[in-house]
């Protein structure tokens, strides 16, 4: 079984990567979790998900007008990963000047509360929890977690340089 957290974007920056095989080859493998879930399972799928639980999101294209709010949005690709790309201060002119407006999104900011106490104040918290849905089993199981600290506007470790208690941590969590 192959597990695959790739991402193609930096595949390409890798030029020192030395690949045994191509993922474009006819493999006999069994992958956990196969590569074009990537695109299924991405920021693609966001302006589809409706409901008090997701943040509103509306693909670029899509959009009517442009919100007189803009400072509440984020502007994204589609298809970039450690906020690569991310405009978090939009301006109009920056979604005017998209050149293809199907690859990115608009989206609702989400206000992380600084909530952790650390020794030189409050940190923002973001957790992230991995499920399996085993086949025959009526609903996943969280299997594990990431908790991301962040003091910077966006979570991630370039957002988070030069600064103290903040980086990738574990929650434990009682059943």
């Amino acid at each position: 079984r192959i597990y695959n957290r790739v991402i193609f974007d930096e595949l390409d920056l890798r030029k020192d990567l030395k690949l045994s095989f191509s993922f474009q080859d006819e493999l006999d493998v069994e992958w956990a979790g196969h590569p074009n879930w990537y695109s299924r399972i991405s920021k693609f799928i966001l302006p589809y998900l409706q409901g008090p639980y997701f943040i509103e999101t509306t693909l670029l294209s899509e959009l009517k007008e442009i919100p007189e709010d803009l400072e509440n949005y984020v502007l994204k690709p589609l298809f970039s990963f450690s906020g690569s790309g991310v405009v978090f201060h939009v301006k109009k002119e920056d979604i005017l000047a998209v050149q293809v407006p199907d690859l990115y999104i608009l989206q609702k900011k989400v206000n992380y509360i600084p909530v952790i106490q650390s020794p030189d104040g409050m940190v923002k918290v973001e957790v992230r929890m991995l499920c399996l849905w085993p086949e025959g089993d009526p609903n996943p199981t969280i299997v594990g977690n990431l908790v991301r600290l962040s003091r910077g506007d966006m979570i991630g470790v370039k957002f988070n340089k030069d600064k103290d208690w903040v980086g990738g941590s574990v929650g434990l969590f009682e059943y």
